[in-house]
C-alpha cells in the first residue's frame, strides 16, 4: 500500500485527465493521474488533429460550444506554440448544396463569436487564381478561405502530464485500475499491484468512463454514444499549406489536410461503435467512404490502394438523442457522486473535445473545491505555458532557426521537427553535442538514442509505438527493419519503474 494519501486520483491519461493533473497539480493538490496504457493511447491521439470551433456545429445551434471551442483556439496556441499553430481552410462552394450565402453567415459567425484576435477572418476565394485550386478538379472555382488550428495531439497530452508531474503529480502509466471503492472519506484504488488511498476520484476514462463507475458500484442515469471516427493518410495530394474543408451530398463533412510534410490527412467519419475499445479499427466501408469523397473533388482519384496508413478513435459522446451520429454533441457534462455527505466525492466527465479540454479541466477542478480546500486560487492554465512553449505565438520559426545556429549538424527539416515536438526542451537531450555522432545511434529519420532516451525519463515512453506513433509521428517513415531496431534497444535498456 502506498503510505501517501493523495487529495486526488484522475482515472484516465487522455487529454481531459491530463488536462485536470495539470491543473489541480498547479493549484496545490497533491494529484495522482492513473493510465491503462500509454498516455494518450486511445481517443486522443485518434482526433482529426484539429483546435477549431467546429463550423458544422452551427448547424445545430450549438452556439455556446462553437463560442467555448472558439475562445479557446488563441489560448491554446499562446501556451503552446510549439505543438499548435494556425491554419488556413480552404471551403470550396459546390452547388445544390449549402447555399453560398448561408455558408458566408456562418463564416461571419465563427469569426465573431470566439474574440477573436491573431487568426485572419474569413474571405471569398477564386479558386482559378489560387494555389488551393491547382489540386482540385475544375468545376471549383468559388471557395470561402477561413482560420482554425492544428494540433500534435498526442503531445498535448504528454505535455499536459509532464507540466502536471513538474509539479508534483505521480503518473503512472500501464497502471490499470483493478479496483475502487470507498472506505468512508477515503477511495480504495487497487491499480498496477498498489493500493493507493486518494480524498477524491475523477474518472476521467473517456469511453470506459460508465465502465469504471459500474466498478464503482456508483449509479448514474447518464448515457452515453460512443461513435468512432476514422482517418486514411495517403501520400501529399497538394504541395501548398492550405487545407480543405469538404462537403458532401449527404450532409456530412471532412478535411483533407497536409500532414508530416509528406502525407495528407483525410477524416473523418461518425459510425456508431458497437464493438470493443481494445482494438479499434476503420472498416473496408470507412475508408472507401473517405477515398469517394476526396475523389469528388481533387483531380487525382484517391482509392483505398493509395492509404497508406489508417487510424480510428471511438469519441464519448453524450447521448442527446440525435438521430445521425455526426449530429451528437461535442459538448460535455459532469456528475458527482458523493461528498456531501462527508463521503469521499467521484466526480465523472462525459463528452468533450480536444480544444475544450483545458476549459473543461477548469470547471472540473472547481468542482471539486467544495470538497478539497487545498485547492487554491483560480483558473491559471490559460497564460503558463506547456512545457517547451515558453516563446511568442508566431515565435516557432525564429525558435527553428536559433536551434540549427546552435547545433549547425541539424538539417532544416530535422531543426523543425524538434521545435514543432519539443519546442524550447529540444535542447535538454542535445545538450552540449557538436555533432551528431554525439547523440548516440541514429535510428532514421533524425531519430537518435539522445532523443529516445528523453521520451523514456521524461515522456513516459515505454515501446516503438509510443514513440512512433504517438510522441515523434515517424512511424510513417520508419521501415519495418528500423522500427525492429528502435524495439530491440528498448528492451535492452534498463527502463525506469
Amino acid at each position: 500500500m502506498s503510505e501517501t494519501i493523495f487529495d486526488i486520483a484522475v482515472i484516465g491519461g487522455g487529454v481531459n485527465g491530463a488536462g485536470i493533473a495539470r491543473d489541480a497539480a498547479g493549484r496545490g493538490a497533491s494529484v495522482l493521474l492513473l493510465e491503462r496504457g500509454d498516455l494518450a493511447e486511445g481517443t486522443s491521439s485518434n482526433s482529426t488533429k484539429l483546435i477549431h470551433g467546429g463550423l458544422r456545429y452551427l448547424e445545430h445551434y450549438e452556439f455556446a460550444l462553437v463560442r467555448e471551442a472558439l475562445s479557446e483556439r488563441e489560448v491554446l496556441w499562446s501556451i503552446a506554440p510549439h505543438i499548435i499553430w494556425p491554419l488556413r481552410f480552404i471551403l470550396p462552394h459546390r452547388p445544390g448544396l449549402r447555399p453560398r450565402w448561408l455558408v458566408r453567415l456562418g463564416l461571419f459567425l465563427y469569426d465573431h463569436l470566439g474574440g477573436r484576435k491573431r487568426l485572419p477572418a474569413a474571405e471569398g476565394v477564386d479558386l482559378t487564381r489560387h494555389p488551393a485550386g491547382a489540386p482540385l478538379k475544375p468545376a471549383y472555382t468559388r471557395a470561402f478561405a477561413y482560420s482554425d488550428g492544428w494540433v500534435d495531439d498526442a503531445r498535448l497530452v504528454v505535455l499536459n502530464a509532464r507540466d502536471a508531474a513538474d509539479r508534483g503529480a505521480q503518473v503512472r502509466t500501464r497502471c490499470e485500475v483493478t479496483g475502487l471503492a470507498r472506505e468512508g472519506a477515503l477511495w480504495r484504488i487497487e491499480a498496477g499491484g498498489t493500493t493507493f488511498r486518494v480524498r477524491a476520484v475523477v474518472n476521467a476514462a473517456g469511453p470506459r468512463v460508465l465502465d469504471l463507475l459500474g466498478r464503482a458500484g456508483e449509479p448514474t442515469t447518464q448515457k452515453m454514444r460512443l461513435v468512432r471516427g476514422s482517418h486514411i493518410v495517403v501520400r501529399k495530394l497538394f504541395d501548398h499549406d492550405f487545407a480543405y474543408f469538404f462537403q458532401l451530398p449527404d450532409g456530412r463533412i471532412f478535411f483533407a489536410i497536409p500532414y508530416e510534410q509528406d502525407f495528407t490527412l483525410i477524416g473523418t467519419t461518425d459510425v456508431d461503435h458497437k464493438a470493443g475499445l481494445d482494438e479499434v479499427r476503420a472498416s473496408p466501408e470507412e475508408i472507401a467512404y473517405l477515398c469517394e469523397g476526396a475523389s469528388e473533388y481533387f483531380r487525382t482519384p484517391i482509392t483505398p490502394a493509395d492509404v497508406v496508413w489508417t487510424y480510428s478513435g471511438v469519441r464519448p459522446l453524450v447521448d442527446d438523442g440525435s438521430g445521425k451520429p455526426e449530429a451528437a454533441t461535442r459538448g460535455y457534462r459532469f456528475e458527482v457522486d458523493g461528498g456531501d455527505d462527508g463521503s469521499a466525492p467521484l466526480l465523472s466527465i462525459f463528452g468533450g473535445k480536444i480544444t475544450t479540454y483545458r476549459h473543461l479541466a477548469a470547471e472540473a477542478v472547481e468542482r471539486l473545491v467544495p470538497f478539497l480546500p487545498v485547492l487554491d486560487g483560480a483558473d491559471w492554465t490559460g497564460k503558463a505555458p506547456l512545457p517547451g512553449g515558453e516563446f511568442g505565438m508566431t515565435d516557432a520559426g525564429a525558435k527553428m532557426a536559433e536551434l540549427a545556429a546552435r547545433y549547425p549538424f541539424l538539417s532544416e527539416a530535422e531543426a523543425h521537427r524538434l521545435i514543432r515536438l519539443y519546442g524550447t526542451r529540444a535542447a535538454l537531450f542535445l545538450g552540449a553535442a557538436t555533432s551528431k555522432a554525439d547523440l548516440g545511434e541514429d535510428f532514421g529519420h533524425g531519430l537518435t538514442a539522445a532523443e529516445v532516451d528523453y521520451l523514456i525519463v521524461q515522456e513516459w515512453a515505454r515501446t516503438a509505438d509510443d514513440i512512433l506513433w504517438r510522441r515523434t509521428k515517424l512511424g510513417l517513415h520508419f521501415t519495418p527493419a528500423e522500427t525492429a531496431r528502435l524495439a530491440a534497444y528498448l528492451t535492452e535498456r534498463t527502463i525506469p519503474a
